[in-house]
């Protein structure tokens, strides 16, 4: 019998869809005739303990979950997400550019620094990409810190106030769409696929607006009704960045299909899995194949 952990903190139990999901996972992991438990960050000193460690929080490199994945990959101990992927994942530039490396289809995309914040540097930008721009702070999760914008004056206001956290900025071509697909891909095969629809009242999947959150639908589909170019390009785009779990953002307008964003340690708790009753299944055989 292996051993499980599936790193948590106490914000992640908090949402009742998470815990929903993360009880499926243990339950699952003992299905299959292994044991799980829960670590959170104040048993990381166990993670040596386990066969296999699931992470299930916010994971970026001034995040705890970092070290945890280091300790695991320090011990050999598989884990999801590696190291690697969190680092590629955490920073939009790193990302893009492993993207752009293995000619994974992206929206026309520029990395702009301080000194490009001249007039005739946005000028470029807005003949180059056309109008509106896209604005991305490198270490943005969860849709914060991306913006639209649609003159020079308002990429001024936006550019600046992102320069001040990175020293670079991501400005990409705007692409339309009323949703985007989510292609979830472990071990460089299809776990799942669902529509993120996108609200009304935004571009982003998430977004505070009027000072409440509001959130994407989600409908999760099936693989025979899912574009085999949008499954093809999600399996590039993931296999661009290692050969964990990754969520990857792809907008299909016009038939033309780019990839948005590779997220590593993407949700799985909002109905994504739906109609792929197997996802955990498939994850923890993964994690404890040995």
């Amino acid at each position: 019998m292996s051993r499980l952990g599936i790193f948590v903190d106490r914000k992640t139990l908090a949402n009742a869809e998470q815990l929903t999901a993360l009880i499926r996972c243990r339950d699952v992991t003992e299905n299959l005739g292994h044991h799980a438990e829960f670590l959170f960050p104040t048993d990381i000193s166990r993670i040596p303990q386990m066969d296999g460690i699931f992470i299930r929080t916010r994971t970026d490199p001034m995040n705890i979950a970092y070290v945890a994945a280091q300790m695991a990959a320090f011990h050999s101990i598989p884990v999801i997400d590696d190291p690697g992927s969190i680092r590629i994942c955490s920073d939009k530039i790193n990302m893009y550019s492993h993207l752009i490396k293995n000619g994974v289809a992206i929206p026309k995309t520029v990395f702009i620094g301080k000194e490009d914040l001249t007039v005739d540097c946005a000028t470029r930008l807005f003949d180059t990409l056309g109008t509106p721009l896209i604005l991305k702070e490198p270490s943005t999760s969860f849709s914060l810190r991306v913006e639209k914008v649609d003159d020079i004056a308002t990429f001024f206001q936006v550019a600046r106030r992102f320069i001040k956290l990175s020293d670079w900025i991501v400005v990409q071509q705007y692409v339309e769409s009323t949703y985007d697909w989510r292609v979830g891909v472990l071990d460089g095969k299809l776990l799942y696929a669902c529509k993120y629809t996108i609200p009304s009242v935004t571009f982003k999947i998430q977004a505070s607006v009027n000072g409440h959150i509001v959130y994407c639908g989600v409908e999760s589909v099936p693989e025979c009704s899912v574009p085999p170019k949008v499954i093809r390009l999600g399996i590039e785009a993931a296999n661009a960045v290692g050969n964990g779990l990754y969520g990857v953002d792809i907008k299909n307008s016009n038939g033309d299909a780019c990839v948005i964003e590779v997220n590593d340690n993407p949700s799985i708790e909002s109905g994504e899995d739906t109609c792929y009753p197997r996802v955990f299944e498939q994850i923890v055989t993964h994690l404890l194949a040995a």
